[in-house]
């Protein structure tokens, strides 16, 4: 079972958002990524090499961005951002992965 970890940053885009998307994000980050974070499923996915992050989990319209650590047994969530149409918000800036 893995431990999920924010950064600050992540910290703060969750903050961002409204109480109710917290708490469906905060959910659903727990129901996915607490047993093999690794494996890729419909919500989770490897993205391509990036400055950002090495996965992806999808969580209606918000992207969470995040690293794993199997020798700590750690999932390293750095960023939430927001996905409108093809664009991508992250720390309210468009991002391009």
């Amino acid at each position: 079972m893995y431990d999920i970890k924010l950064t600050p940053e992540a910290i703060e885009d969750l903050a961002a958002l409204r109480k109710f998307d917290q708490v469906r994000i905060v959910t659903g980050m727990e129901a996915q990524l607490t047993h093999e974070p690794a494996t890729e499923t419909r919500n989770r996915k490897r993205l391509r090499p990036n400055q950002l992050a090495e996965w992806a989990l999808r969580i209606d319209n918000f992207r969470v961005f995040y690293d794993v650590l199997p020798a700590e047994a750690i999932v390293k969530v750095v960023a939430i951002g927001v996905k409108q149409g093809n664009e991508l918000y992250i720390h309210g800036k468009k991002y391009e992965l």
